[in-house]
């Protein structure tokens, strides 16, 4: 401990030192993140613009679009931008910005997801009692409960991990700055770390995980019941995919942050990372909304509006009005 150096700075190992093989990482990545971001935006503006999507249902897909958007910046272009500028350095500073972003969003992402299951569950099960129960009142609560459940459950683990020295590396195995690995590198005894993220993760892993499939028995058991096989296919084209998404969500995430460190490999951890930081954005859209619709015809509107208006003001302008 008498040697230890203050660090600075980490390194980023990403995905390989070749050249082209960082170009080729750019420019997937880039792929990723646009269509990640245009799919989430045109979901938030759609839902923003248009009346008929005032929902519970379509404020919390909005949410869950928001939220995407953020999460999926918060590493994407960093990792983008080290591959392009064949690089791997990021600051100290924003070493402990990106912790404390991935925890608050991806936490608040799983709130999220169980809300949404519960709102399904309502509109399916306690049609009668929906709008009594999903209030606007209700539904702001809810939402304002994940960011605020999250913001504390990420400064939490992000105080607990910066509190560590770190002398033994400053070499991440990661392309973004992930508690994992930073305690791998910390020269510390780590382990009452490694067990506060562990029984954090089983807890609230479980917690979550049972309040998903309670809310989908009750809702495949009512889907069943269900006389019009039309009904019965919409119900389930709406509800198997977020249980798709949120287990693919959740099992990687306790892959990673669940796994001793002697059990760990930087491939399976780079993989595992990809599938629990960079794949949900993309596929929520995909999944939930614009397959939708609802969502199809509120955007086909909202383009003849912006047509309309369009040509209405060109009008004006060559009037000299």
């Amino acid at each position: 401990m008498s040697n230890q150096t203050i660090l600075t700075e980490f390194l980023l190992l990403g995905f390989s030192d070749v050249r082209e093989l960082q170009i080729l990482h750019f420019v997937v990545f880039l792929v990723i993140y646009l269509v990640a971001l245009v799919g989430n935006l045109v979901i938030v503006m759609v839902v923003a613009l248009s009346h008929q999507l005032h929902t519970p249902m379509y404020f919390f897909l909005g949410n869950l679009s928001f939220l995407d958007i953020c999460y999926i910046s918060v590493t994407v272009p960093k990792s983008m931008a080290n591959s392009l500028t064949n690089t791997s350095m990021i600051s100290f500073s924003g070493c402990v910005a990106q912790v404390f972003l991935v925890l608050t969003l991806a936490f608040a992402e799983m709130i999220l997801l169980v809300v949404m299951a519960y709102d399904r569950y309502v509109a399916i099960c306690r049609p009668l009692h929906y709008k009594v129960i999903m209030n606007k009142t209700m539904c702001i609560q809810m939402a304002t409960g994940c960011w605020i459940s999250a913001v504390l459950y990420s400064v939490m683990h992000t105080g607990n991990t910066f509190r560590l020295p770190f002398c033994r590396s400053n070499v991440i195995g990661q392309f973004f700055c992930d508690i994992p690995q930073l305690l791998k590198i910390s020269c510390y005894d780590t382990s009452a770390n490694e067990i506060l993220v562990i029984v954090c993760v089983l807890f609230f892993g479980f917690l979550f995980v049972v309040s998903i499939f309670i809310s989908y028995i009750h809702i495949f058991s009512t889907i069943l019941r269900i006389p019009s096989t039309q009904g019965k296919y919409k119900a389930f084209s709406t509800c198997l995919p977020h249980l798709i998404v949120f287990s693919l969500f959740m099992s990687t995430t306790m892959f990673t942050y669940m796994r001793p460190k002697s059990m760990s490999s930087l491939y399976q951890d780079l993989l595992a990372a990809v599938f629990y930081s960079v794949v949900p954005p993309v596929l929520n859209p995909m999944i939930y909304s614009l397959r939708n619709k609802e969502i199809k015809d509120a955007l086909g509107k909202i383009n003849e509006k912006q047509i309309v208006m369009a040509w209405y003001s060109y009008g004006r302008h060559c009037l000299g009005m």
